[in-house]
């Protein structure tokens, strides 16, 4: 039970002189009084013309400082009885504001603790007690027949919508003269104001000059076209003089209004298209398939081709990479790798003849030995030449020489990663190749020196998901692609130089103008996004010109073209002119869409490569074949 609230022995009872009441006391901080008394007279403010010296001298000096506290319904200053300083300590400290209150006074047991023999009522309890009631489940049967047979409905929400309205608010436009298309609605007449009642406040009648100066104005140049007049009642209000005047005027409103509408823009729905050139007048880009290189008996993922455009590469998923002749669709070399290759590049230095290929847990460097007999043993000598240092080096990977077996299919070098390896790029000289491995570590991505047989791991935290990187064609730049950004990073100052925001969902592949402002990444939720690097971190554009998932992208190294190829099945080209003139915009026309590809598993076109020296775009497909469209 809660403590009897008893006032407190000698505390002197409040004061109630004020009778403002339980308001807020800062409504009165800019008044010179505080309230009001009983007989209604204002309660002044006591004169406060302390300043901050004075206060910090009365607190040094005054020793009931401490205990003085100020009324705030009067202003006084109150000093505190030694009761209310106790009461205070007390409450401060969680006890009970009444001394005499014991607050662990002994329980009294209300009912009886002991447990009784015999029951009450002995009757035996009713079978109904513990069986469910089959009325009521007859009941309940019925009730859901009838909702689910939509005899019951839900009730109604109550609409409390407010019963008045805007009269005027729906003019009706199914009347009759809403019928017709040019009919322009009546102009509404100015509403009757103050000035037009019987009786008007004394502020709109006119005095004498006023009522001189009106009736010397012009009637067109008059406020108002009538003098305000004041009548006691409304049976004193004589009728109107001008009511046959002003009706007729409003007739002759009505009628003579031209009834015409005008149009306010007259927009030619061609100019709102922008001007794009037409197709054939950017030719020549590749319009027709031309040969199919058929052999791999699953689907082909990747694609590369050999720096004089001779010679194709492909990686498929029956664990066989297939070198072939371009032109002839040949299948020159078969190599059987042992497992899912997920990345081919071919070098593209010209000087040498090396294929890198991705398997499983490896980097394989393969000479294929195609073409110039002079180049391919030239390579050969290059990789033999090297010479192992004194000691050894930690390495993120280690760099392994073919055995015998290997090396009579032409692989040369293995290197062997810690997790499995999906993707592989060479910078442009040709010496130094980078690999991303599928891990959410810092080790994703790698880059490897071909000379030095040296490996090293550029980043010290991961930054996402790397899904692919390229080296910048020109400058010391490396492009990191994450599920939603792309980092570019400056390798010789080794700092983030931008990031781009691909306003996509997943980042699938990216490809790199050659004259490297530009750059193009498709992603997985159909859309392809143009940067242009001078201009923003955000795309130029956004092409959402596929239905499905894009696998791939790629730009021409000597014509204005980029492809891409989709899970839809198909090709699509477009000229991408990026001009010497820094001030006019990158100029995209998509021009043609290639299809040949079969769908196989709800996989389309994996991988589109252009010829290095002719507008030839390769497709590799789920189909198992590569197909060359000219």
């Amino acid at each position: 039970p809660c403590p009897p609230l008893t006032p407190l022995p000698s505390a002197p009872l409040q004061d109630i002189r004020n009778t403002v009441g339980n308001i807020p006391m800062e409504w009165y901080q800019d008044f010179p009084h505080i309230g009001y008394n009983l007989e209604g007279k204002k309660i002044y403010k006591p004169i406060r013309n302390k300043d901050e010296l004075d206060m910090f001298l009365e607190k040094m000096e005054n020793p009931e400082y401490w205990r003085t506290v100020q009324d705030k319904m009067t202003g006084a200053d109150i000093k505190l009885t030694d009761e209310q300083v106790d009461l205070v300590h007390r409450l401060q400290k969680g006890q009970f504001g009444d001394v005499h209150f014991n607050p662990y006074e002994p329980a009294v047991d209300f009912f009886t603790h002991e447990v009784m023999i015999h029951p009450v009522t002995n009757r035996p309890a009713d079978k109904r007690s513990f069986i469910p009631s089959l009325i009521e489940k007859e009941k309940v049967s019925k009730l859901v027949h009838a909702i689910k047979m939509g005899w019951i409905k839900p009730r109604k929400p109550k609409d409390d919508t407010p019963t008045y309205y805007d009269l005027w608010a729906h003019e009706d436009p199914n009347s009759i003269l809403g019928r017709h298309k040019m009919h322009v609605p009546a102009p509404k007449m100015k509403l009757p104001g103050h000035e037009e009642s019987y009786n008007p406040p004394p502020e709109y009648l006119l005095s004498e000059e006023e009522k001189l100066a009106w009736e010397q104005q012009e009637p067109a140049e008059r406020k108002l076209n009538f003098v305000p007049q004041q009548y006691q009642c409304l049976r004193a209000v004589p009728a109107y003089s001008r009511f046959i005047h002003e009706r007729f005027e409003r007739c002759l409103d009505l009628y003579l209004c031209p009834r015409q509408r005008k149009m306010r823009v007259n927009v030619d729905p061609e100019d709102l298209i922008p001007k794009l050139p037409k197709p054939r007048d950017l030719q020549p880009f590749p319009t027709t398939q031309a040969l199919v290189y058929r052999g791999h008996t699953s689907l082909v993922r990747c694609l590369s081709i050999s720096p004089s455009g001779q010679w194709l590469v492909s990686g498929s998923d029956d664990c066989t990479v297939r070198f072939w002749e371009v032109c002839t669709a040949r299948c020159m070399k078969t190599l059987p790798v042992g497992g899912v290759v997920k990345s081919v590049a071919w070098n593209p230095n010209p000087t040498i003849c090396l294929v890198a290929i991705c398997v499983e847990q490896s980097v394989l460097l393969v000479n294929p030995c195609l073409g110039d007999k002079l180049l391919y043993g030239a390579t050969d000598q290059l990789l033999e030449s090297y010479m192992a240092p004194e000691e050894e080096r930690v390495q993120p990977v280690q760099w392994v020489m073919a055995t015998m077996e290997e090396h009579s299919k032409g692989v040369r070098l293995v290197v062997q990663h810690s997790k499995a390896v999906k993707q592989v790029t060479w910078h442009g000289k040709g010496d130094y190749f980078a690999s991303v491995v599928s891990d959410n570590s810092n080790m994703q991505v790698l880059i490897h020196q071909t000379s030095k047989r040296w490996s090293q791991n550029p980043f010290r935290k991961s930054k996402g998901l790397v899904q692919c990187v390229l080296f910048h064609p020109i400058r010391p730049y490396f492009f990191v692609a994450t599920q939603r950004y792309v980092r570019v990073y400056n390798l010789l100052k080794q700092e983030l130089t931008k990031k781009l925001m691909t306003n996509c969902k997943w980042v699938s592949s990216m490809a790199i103008h050659p004259g490297g402002d530009n750059i193009i990444c498709g992603s997985y939720d159909s859309k392809l996004a143009w940067f242009d690097l001078d201009l923003s971190t955000r795309p130029y554009q956004l092409l959402r010109h596929h239905k499905k998932a894009l696998r791939s992208v790629a730009f021409h190294k000597r014509y204005p073209l980029f492809a891409s190829g989709s899970d839809d099945g198909t090709v699509i080209v477009c000229h991408g002119m990026v001009y010497n003139d820094l001030l006019q915009n990158p100029l995209l026309v998509p021009v043609k869409v290639l299809k040949g590809h079969v769908l196989t598993l709800d996989l389309g076109v994996l991988d589109v490569l252009f010829h290095p020296t002719q507008p030839w775009v390769f497709s590799s497909g789920a189909d198992g074949t590569v197909r060359l469209y000219t």
